[in-house]
């Protein structure tokens, strides 16, 4: 196809051809160009209030949706904003495109005072993304989107920046659309998927960590766990790759001493889809009783953190899947009695962590129940009590900002999630202190009329970090915030607000919220947590 088009309307058709069919967003004097396409097509546009917003939005879009999200900014200070949720994207291997228009292509190379003039904005993006890319001509544009959409379709998914000239907005060129690439899963290599099976088969006590790269290949998961009589344990990412509730699941969080103590009694290691990270592990790494065995896409990531003994660098699902058809089934309930133990011993250290926050943890589980997905801020109340207390039944159901730990993450990725996923309860959890950061988003979940319940566990303040304090002996200082009335913020913004006073309000509450013609903001004290 042909036609004399604008560099925005390029942009929207090549967005169209890949699929994207929702865009996160806010116009700006040098995007206007875009916008002026985006009416004419069908592409559905949220404005969140801050960019940072939209582009967590994206990123929970993706997660909860299994395809990219979309973030479009003007330039500057617009672009900047998004840049923490674009790290925390590529932190935790999460397809998002960010688009901003880009300083003009015949800008002087230091800079003259232009409005919102960046000194190098491409390379500030380039430094937290898998690559930022300027295009150079209205003929391009469909090409460098068509390439993005290849990079996050080839091998570890990570976010992508197109940076569009803004001169070139407006300016008229030859349309030449480029179709979506296929691209086919890495296939594993014979001679490596017989050397994990070899291993894998002659142990007696297996065991498997599941991080998130297993997220779509739970099948696969399962079909070898079984064979092997492995119990599974799951990183944050991983949680619900294996459904708890089966009798080799063990939980979500590696960090827990059960976890550690399960690993080293084992006599060979299944690593999959997990960057055995100091974000997941906590406190050091693990110590495997045998060889270990990773499986994963990113040939640098298979060998960073834990040398494995065997490495094999493709798909999981068609690693599994290779791997498990080289396996002699195990007898029927193999390795139930030692996944059992290890569960129990889990249970009670996930309980005595997460103590503080049963109760709430009782609630969510209620709301959820099968079909859920539970958005978490990097909070006390996701990390101690939801991460390891609360069940998960399929994969990508707890959304978290794992890597980066950013703060302010839940409410707007949950807005993202709410919108991919319309038909399933989706639930947002925060601290008092981190709600804060992204607050003004309680207007754009009000103006879109989701029936979202955003629960603040409140503490009086960054509890994390004045517990952290205390532990070093310094002086507490800094950390404990007055209270705002949460509940009257958000009837300011055009949703519902309530204070409760304990887990079995709190059900309630989660049900009418569930069911409610808006957003709904629960306050939760801690000491009504438990």
């Amino acid at each position: 196809m042909s036609a004399d088009v604008t560099g925005g309307e390029a942009l929207v058709a090549a967005l169209e051809v890949h699929g994207a069919d929702t865009v996160f967003g806010i116009p700006g004097t040098h995007n206007l160009p875009i916008y002026a396409a985006l009416a004419g097509h069908g592409i559905r546009h949220v404005s969140p209030r801050h960019e940072q917003g939209g582009a967590f939005a994206a990123d929970g879009w993706a997660r909860a949706g299994g395809r990219p999200g979309v973030c479009l900014t003007t330039t500057g200070p617009a672009l900047l904003n998004a840049a923490t949720a674009a790290a925390q994207a590529y932190s935790d291997s999460v397809p998002v495109l960010l688009v901003s228009p880009g300083l003009p292509l015949r800008h002087p190379g230091r800079g003259n005072g232009y409005l919102h003039e960046v000194k190098d904005q491409r390379a500030a993006l380039d430094a937290v993304v898998a690559y930022s890319h300027r295009v150079t001509s209205v003929e391009e544009i469909p090409l460098a989107v068509a390439q993005a959409y290849a990079a996050m379709a080839t091998g570890r998914p990570r976010p992508v920046h197109l940076e569009i000239p803004l001169d070139l907005l407006d300016e008229r060129g030859p349309l030449h659309l480029v179709e979506p690439v296929p691209v086919p899963p890495a296939a594993p290599g014979a001679e490596q998927a017989e050397a994990a099976a070899r291993v894998l088969g002659d142990a007696r006590r297996p065991v498997i960590i599941a991080g998130g790269g297993c997220s779509g290949a739970s099948a696969e998961l399962l079909a070898v766990a079984e064979r092997l009589g492995a119990p599974v344990v799951t990183t944050a990412n991983g949680k619900g790759v294996l459904a708890d509730g089966h009798p080799l699941a063990i939980g979500a969080g590696v960090h827990h001493e059960a976890v550690r103590d399960l690993v080293r009694d084992s006599d060979a290691v299944l690593a999959v889809g997990t960057e055995l990270s100091p974000a997941d592990l906590w406190i050091g790494p693990l110590t495997p009783g045998g060889p270990l065995v990773r499986i994963d896409v990113d040939a640098q990531a298979v060998i960073t953190n834990a040398r494995p003994d065997v490495a094999v660098v493709a798909d999981a699902a068609l690693a599994l899947r290779a791997i498990g058809d080289r396996l002699r089934p195990a007898p029927p309930a193999s390795g139930h009695d030692r996944a059992a133990a290890a569960r129990s011993a889990f249970a009670a250290q996930a309980r005595t962590e997460g103590a503080a926050y049963l109760g709430l943890v009782s609630a969510l589980a209620q709301a959820l129940g099968q079909d859920g997905f539970l958005v978490g801020d990097s909070a006390m109340a996701c990390y101690y009590g939801a991460l390891s207390n609360l069940p998960a039944h399929h994969p990508r159901s707890f959304l978290y900002p794992t890597g980066l730990g950013t703060l302010g993450y839940g409410l707007p990725a949950a807005i993202g999630a709410k919108l991919a996923r319309p038909d399933a309860p989706v639930v947002a959890l925060h601290g008092d202190g981190g709600i804060m950061f992204t607050v003004q988003e309680l207007a754009s979940a009000a103006q879109l009329r989701l029936p979202l319940p955003v629960v603040v566990s409140d503490n009086g303040g960054y509890g994390e970090i004045r517990d952290e304090m205390a532990a070093r002996e310094d002086p507490v200082h800094a950390v404990d915030l007055p209270g705002p009335d949460f509940p009257a913020i958000a009837r300011a913004m055009g949703c519902h607000g309530v204070r409760v006073d304990g887990s079995d309000r709190l059900a309630r509450s989660l049900e009418e919220a569930l069911a409610a013609d808006r957003p709904t903001l629960i306050h939760l004290p801690e000491e009504h947590a438990r």
